[in-house]
Formats: C-alpha cells, structure tokens, sequence
C-alpha cells in the first residue's frame, strides 16, 4: 500500500506547488474517443487515492506505449519526431506530496525514455510561470526526462487564455521542423487547438486534479 497520502481536493495546488520550488530549488478503465485517449476515474474524484491515480494514468499511458513504438518505427526520412508533454500531474506528480526535486509520474516517464532513447524530442509545454523555468528544468531532467524544450509562461502570457497559449507552443516547434506525434496532458486545455498527430488525456477527475 503507497505510503503516500489520498488525494483530496486542495486550494492553489498549483501556486503552492511554485511557493515550494522558488524556495527549494538550488542553483544547482481507459476509452479512446477519435484520436484522444482518456482515463476514465474508476471512483468518484473526491475518492481517488494515489494508487488510484496511478491505476488510471497507466490505462492511458498502456494505450499511448504503443502507439509511440508503432510511430517511431515509421519515421519518415529526415522527419523530427517530437512530443509534447504537460508537466502538474502529467509528467510530474504535482498533487501528490510537496518534495522537491517533485517525483516523476511513473507511467508518463517509461513511455517518455522510451521516446527520448528511440531519437524523439520531449518538449514541456506548461502553464507555470517563467520564473520557475530554472527549477522546473532541473526538476524533469533530475527525475529522468531528457527536455528539448520547456516551454513557460511569461508575464504577458499570464493574461491569454492557457489553450490558446499553448496551442500557440506547439505552432512554434512545428515551426522548427518537428512533427509532434503525440500531445499528452492531464486538462483539456493541453490538448485542444490542434497540432499533434494524436492526443492522450490523463485523469483529471472532472477538473479537480490541477
């Protein structure tokens, strides 16, 4: 049984999650509906527990696997694969404990090295404000994931609504010649705008996962 505690739902997760980092850092069941695939909670959210929340991601991540091998064994010549990744309780465990370095989300890591061992880039799109981008860089390459590109936040962008924001970062790594075979996030607001081959959605118990 995780030693973690259940999850409940929590004010300003998020904020307090980047309270955390500015302080710590150191300079140093599933369904597939059209091309998402999303987790479906198997309890009511106020409910889910961490394992729960594990049990759930890794439905959508045994779906995501192996499409990934499927895609990149078809890369085309001179094609540059990519994905693209939420961050808060997509590649990190956000809600679940407040450590720092944050642990990796087990399920979303195994497909992401498989990814980044097999040439694909890993880009961070996220809706954390740039002056966390130093701690939230050290935080995903220290749990194991290789970051292309990290995409954050600044002052202006804080004002635009977050898809439109960052449907707009994946228009820019297309622009740089990647083809984004995959989007995965946990919000609908990671996955909507377009611009990925096929999306993947991670439980977010009707929102109240942050």
């Amino acid at each position: 049984m995780s030693s973690r505690r259940p999850w409940s739902r929590r004010v300003s997760v998020t904020a307090v999650s980047a309270a955390a980092l500015l302080a710590l850092a150191a300079p140093a069941d599933a369904t597939t509906t059209g091309t998402t695939t999303t987790a479906t909670a198997t309890s009511a959210a106020a409910d889910v527990d961490y394992a729960t929340w594990q049990k759930d991601c890794q439905a959508v991540m045994d779906q995501a696997l192996p499409y990934l091998k499927q895609r990149i064994a078809a890369t085309r010549p001179g094609e540059k694969q990519a994905i693209v990744f939420d961050i808060d309780n997509t590649t990190l465990e956000t809600d679940f404990g407040f450590s720092y370095p944050q642990p990796a989300n087990k399920p979303v890591l195994q497909a992401a090295q498989y990814a980044q061992d097999h040439g694909v880039a890993l880009f961070f799109v996220t809706a954390r404000p740039g002056i966390i981008y130093s701690a939230t860089d050290y935080n995903l390459k220290k749990v194991g994931y290789k970051v292309s590109g990290l995409h954050v936040r600044s002052f202006i962008d804080l004002f635009k609504n977050v898809a439109e924001y960052k449907t707009a970062q994946r228009v820019d790594i297309e622009s740089k010649g990647y083809t984004i075979i995959a989007n995965i996030g946990n919000s609908a607001t990671d996955l909507s705008g377009g611009h990925a081959e096929k999306t993947f959605k991670l439980p977010d118990y009707n929102g109240q996962l942050s």
